[in-house]
């Protein structure tokens, strides 16, 4: 199970250091690629196939999907930890989530997110202020 939040910082070379904890649960390798609001997303390697497969499988008359797989597909790199433990950002990737040193690594249960640090702290404070209407709509939802 990937949970948990951390901070490490990305390298000159743009390598960053997955915590063993993850390494651990994420196998000999990952999928990166581009996430939602301007983060990237982690994914274990046996978890990508069948996530790129329902992306695939979505309807291409529709722009909405075709935008959905194009973000998702087009950016995803399989990735292997060198013998510290890290992974390379390519630079396409890194624009994309505006990373620049420092980063967070968030774990959510079946893929890891990384952030920027200040970004991550920004989106933090902007849901925590919301948490109540979140909670409401979860509620009416079933979910909590």
């Amino acid at each position: 199970m990937l949970i948990g939040e951390y901070k490490h910082n990305l390298d000159p070379k743009k390598r960053l250091s997955i915590p063993s904890k993850f390494r651990k649960e994420l196998g000999e390798g990952a999928v990166l690629t581009r996430g939602l609001d301007n983060c990237l997303f982690v994914f274990p390697s046996q978890s990508w196939k069948p996530f790129a497969e329902m992306l695939a499988g979505l309807s291409m008359a529709k722009k909405d999907t075709r935008s959905f797989s194009r973000l998702f597909l087009s950016g995803a790199i399989e990735v292997e930890f060198d013998s510290l433990g890290r992974i390379l950002i390519p630079d396409v990737l890194k624009e994309y989530a505006y990373l620049a040193k420092s980063v967070v690594i968030a774990g959510l249960f079946n893929r890891l997110e990384i952030w920027d640090e200040d970004r991550w702290n920004n989106y933090k404070t902007d849901l925590e202020k919301n948490s109540d209407s979140i909670a409401e709509k979860l509620g009416e939802l079933g979910i909590i």
